[in-house]
């Protein structure tokens, strides 16, 4: 293990934990559970991965040995990632896709999914791995159950945040308000991650790179929307991770929506500070998936988006855009910056994850 490894005590903000229907049978009651017994249901996907990789969407060597898909042994990913990079903690973000918040229509079925995957995920991770915390799945088009749930599995010691896909809602919609108000009574998070292409202004994209190349516009779709809403302003304490979709497109964003609050504040007059004034409050976002850059431009971006405290680490274990932390950033980082990105703005993210015991 080399000097650099040693001194690495990484929070990681997104790892993609995964199951399979056959899994989940223990969770689920009838009708649910016959509904994949007996009829053989499955949750469609709407556009096919279609980069370069040998195991799909996954590195081909987090494959599991034996044969099992990537991300679905804890065994194997405990020594292949865990135990080897050095994490402190690491946040599971799942991989049972589409989101049960995804599933159009049927919305029971997407709840009884969401409780089934909460208490495997419990029961299979959380407590079996003092590293691990979990994030909470909802079928949010359903806010009465999605509020349930949130106030059932939410109380949980390692239960660290709400997860939203980024898909064709707009979740800064007062409908969706009660959850955010569970989340807030329960000290948890609220986690986007992307999860299907951005539909808001436009049709499919025809491929994957022009999907993978945009998915900062969705991001920055739901950013505007969330603060222009006023969830932040209805919700004080509420915080945002949005996941897997960088931060280099932050800096413009901020400027931009401040630029248009001067221009047209009369049309939120909920909002009584500057965007990025509340972006900078309550919004971090994970490095990965980190463009290749110098370490002066790496600069430049944080100084342009006014603090140090925005971007936490993730590595997006085990996809096949997997950012190493011993490659992803610019060498020669500031240690206080680099300690910031690496654990301590995750960790003043969570007010669940337990304080620092040490520097990196």
């Amino acid at each position: 293990m080399t000097k650099e490894r040693e001194k690495l005590n990484l929070i990681d903000t997104d790892i993609h934990e995964r199951v399979s229907y056959e899994e989940l049978l223990p969770y689920l009651e009838n009708p649910w559970k016959r509904y994949i017994t007996d009829c053989h249901w499955i949750q469609e996907k709407r556009m096919p991965y279609t980069q370069p990789a040998v195991a799909g969407v996954d590195r081909a060597d987090a494959r599991v040995p034996d044969g099992r898909p990537a991300g679905s042994d804890l065994g194997f990913m405990q020594k292949q990632l865990l135990d080897d990079v050095g994490h402190e903690f690491g946040i599971l973000t799942g991989a049972l896709d589409p989101s049960p918040s995804s599933m159009h229509g049927w919305y029971e079925m997407a709840s009884a999914l969401a409780r089934a995957y909460n208490n495997w995920q419990i029961e299979n991770w959380l407590e079996k791995d003092d590293r691990l915390y979990g994030s909470v799945h909802i079928c949010a088009n359903d806010v009465t159950e999605a509020v349930k749930e949130i106030e059932r599995v939410g109380p949980h010691p390692k239960m660290v945040q709400v997860l939203l896909p980024i898909d064709d809602f707009m979740w800064g919609d007062p409908y969706y308000h009660p959850i955010y108000e569970a989340a807030q009574r329960h000290d948890l998070v609220i986690g986007m991650h992307h999860n299907e292409p951005p539909l808001y202004y436009g049709k499919w994209p025809r491929y994957f790179i022009e999907w993978h190349t945009l998915l900062p516009t969705s991001h920055m779709m739901q950013v505007t929307n969330m603060v222009f809403n006023g969830v932040f302003e209805k919700f004080p304490k509420l915080k945002l991770l949005m996941i897997e979709g960088g931060f280099t497109h932050m800096p413009h964003l901020m400027r931009k929506m401040d630029q248009q609050y001067k221009d047209l504040r009369h049309e939120v007059p909920w909002i009584k500070r500057m965007p990025s004034d509340i972006v900078r409050e309550h919004i971090k976002f994970t490095t990965q998936p980190l463009e290749e850059m110098s370490k002066r431009e790496f600069m430049q971006l944080i100084e342009q988006m006014g603090s140090e405290d925005l971007v936490c680490f993730s590595t997006d274990y085990p996809h096949w855009d997997y950012d190493s932390p011993f490659a992803a950033l610019p060498p020669n980082l500031d240690e206080g910056l680099r300690r910031k990105i690496f654990s301590e703005n995750a960790r003043a993210l969570y007010p669940k994850l337990p304080q620092s015991k040490g520097g990196n």
